[in-house]
């Protein structure tokens, strides 16, 4: 996760949130409105019910807009998606008891992957703590505070009105600091309904969230530019931490003459036919990326990686050593590379632009373009063949039946216009996507009068043309998650790919997504079992038991759901599907892709994690 923005944007304007803040609910809801909050994601309960109540008032006044999930993890998996596409916080709230338990897992995998959450749940009123209430989950009943302790920035119990600011305080900023994730309050029923015994002390969090100066490890930044000087040809890993400065980071590559690769987390950032990518490193990579890291570089900068398994290749020691360089704001990647040759600390769009400084003092290299490098605007015709990097070339161009998963990600490829984000859940689909999918991008087409226009519609620091959720990776969070970046971002669209495991698991939230109006294509891979499983058991030599799935219609299921759906059992079947009038359609559309079960998926990594595992 790329970090925050400014809190700051516009609000009502006839909010007045601190006077007008009657109770402690509607404190809440004014600090909300004061960062720039637009949407929250939950499902009402009687022991939130006068947060809801506030959230009514500020929503008929132009303020937030509460959106309804159907399980609570789906409400906190939209809130991560909102926050990844935003780049501010995401808030979710759920009731006390299960409405919590269920919100968990969502809550988990924002702190396993850094991002940042506002978690607000309910609690019985203070006086019947102990005494068996319905759904108590403070330490006298289910310990939800306990629960979340595990996966959270801030925790806390709000046990009496006086507490309730500055602990909302704390809990945004902690939010907010590197490394970012969620920070959880757990406030009573009648601390929320409680007046305010006093005017709001009205924290001005503008101020207080917002990115305060830049800091540079100078010293550090000059010994890299030393190791520069002696290195020829240096290797870049871009990681999911370093969207904000992908300009900077391909700048200096194409300064230093660099070839790079990605992490799964972060290819979403660059272009894949990039002339100077060399493929994704990890799960589901290529095997390019792999023998550039084991042809032992001089130097190798890995920006905004947290080095886990799946973007470590399962820790491989042909990235983990001593020609390492690691370029972090998070100290807690930091300590997972100690056999690194150099730690650069700081905000990576600072350290990247203060290197290119120091590089052009020293005239080390050669002298950078006159214009500016774009990311994602590479200069036609050095463009690399798009099917250079793939495992099977021949399976993406198949014309088989049933369809190929490689051939599925060509058509999305080539069928969704450029601005599309593209979420894919964990399992298969991330390997699938992570290693075939190469969008078109339209503006490598455009004449150079045109690029001007072409740099406007450049995604944001925080945005990605992939999402996929790395270490903490749960089954159907790509499914909430794209409805919440599609709630961030009403006019993108939004496709969504996700096993059948995977929706049978979360694929309700599908209604969410119609009546919330979103353009969003929810593609099944429809093999009939748990892919990954079936397919880790058979690579293993293990036995093959309970990935069997039955046989579902879910065109037949978004029906009953008043959404249009069409089945894909061949590839010819793509004729017979508009892509941009679904994408321009007001509303979710279900595409059941019925895949060759028996293609294998570039599972290597994870399967060489698992056999060496003791």
């Amino acid at each position: 996760m790329s970090g925050l923005r400014s809190a700051a944007v516009a609000r009502p304007a006839d909010v007045t949130p601190f006077d007008s803040a009657a109770d402690a609910a509607s404190l809440i809801v004014a600090y909300l409105e004061q960062i720039g909050v637009e949407h929250v994601f939950g499902i009402p309960g009687g022991a939130v019910e006068p947060l809801y109540d506030a959230l009514a008032r500020s929503e008929r006044r132009g303020g937030l807009r509460h959106i309804a999930a159907r399980h609570e993890s789906g409400a906190a998996f939209m809130a991560d998606g909102y926050a990844r596409e935003t780049g501010r916080i995401g808030v979710c709230i759920a009731t006390s008891g299960p409405g919590a338990t269920n919100m968990i897992t969502g809550v988990a995998t924002a702190y396993d992957n850094q991002v940042p959450l506002l978690v607000i749940t309910g609690q019985p009123p203070l006086p019947s703590f102990g005494k068996g209430a319905l759904q108590e989950s403070a330490c006298t009943g289910i310990n939800t505070v306990g629960m979340f302790r595990h996966c959270t920035r801030f925790n806390s119990l709000v046990s009496h009105p006086e507490q309730l600011e500055s602990k909302l305080v704390s809990a945004l900023m902690h939010a907010y600091q590197t490394p970012q994730g969620p920070a959880h309050l757990s406030i009573p029923l009648d601390v929320l309904r409680s007046p305010l015994a006093r005017r709001a002390q009205a924290y001005d969090l503008d101020s207080l969230l917002m990115r305060k100066a830049d800091l540079v490890d100078e010293g550090s930044v000059q010994r890299l530019a030393d190791e520069l000087r002696q290195t020829h040809q240096p290797v870049f890993m871009v990681g999911g931490g370093a969207g904000e400065a992908i300009e900077e980071i391909l700048a200096l590559a194409e300064r230093l003459d660099a070839q790079f690769i990605t992490t799964p987390d972060g290819k979403g950032f660059v272009n894949p036919r990039h002339r100077r990518f060399r493929g994704v490193f990890g799960f589901g990579g290529h095997a390019a990326a792999d023998a550039l890291l084991r042809s032992e570089p001089e130097l190798v900068l890995a920006f905004g990686t947290s080095l886990g398994e799946w973007n470590s290749a399962g820790w491989c020691d042909a990235v983990l050593n001593s020609r390492m360089v690691h370029l972090d704001g998070c100290d807690e990647n930091l300590m997972r590379s100690p056999m690194a040759r150099l730690h650069v600390r700081g905000r990576l769009k600072a350290v990247c632009t203060r290197l290119l400084q120091v590089l052009r003092e020293r005239d080390e290299v050669r002298a950078l373009p006159a214009a500016p490098v774009l990311p994602m605007l590479p200069v036609p015709p050095v463009i690399r063949d798009a099917d250079s990097l793939l495992h099977a070339p021949d399976a993406f161009h198949s014309d088989a039946a049933p369809v190929k998963p490689q051939r599925l990600m060509k058509e999305l490829s080539e069928r969704c216009p450029a601005n599309t984000r593209f979420v894919a859940d964990t399992g298969n689909s991330t390997a699938w996507a992570v290693h075939y999918l190469q969008p078109h991008d339209r503006r490598l087409l455009r004449p150079r009068a045109d690029l001007a226009e072409a740099a406007n519609e450049r995604r944001s620091g925080s945005a990605s043309w992939l999402r996929v959720t790395m270490d903490f990776a749960p089954m159907g969070w790509a499914i909430g998650a794209a409805i919440g970046i599609a709630r961030a971002r009403a006019n993108c669209p939004v496709v969504c790919i996700t096993g059948d495991g995977s929706y049978l698991m979360n694929g309700q939230e599908i209604t969410v997504a119609a009546e919330e109006r979103l353009p969003v294509i929810f593609v099944v891979l429809n093999d009939r079992s748990l892919g990954m499983v079936r397919h880790g058991q058979r690579l293993a030599g293990a036995e093959s038991i309970g990935h069997q799935l039955p046989a579902v219609d879910f065109r037949l299921m978004a029906a009953a759901m008043n959404i249009p759906g069409h089945v894909i059992g061949a590839p010819e079947d793509f004729e017979l599907v508009d892509f941009e009038a679904m994408l321009r359609r007001k509303g979710p559309t279900l595409l059941d892709v019925r895949i060759d079960a028996d293609e294998v998926p570039p599972l290597s990594v994870r399967m060489k994690t698992l056999r060496t595992a003791k």
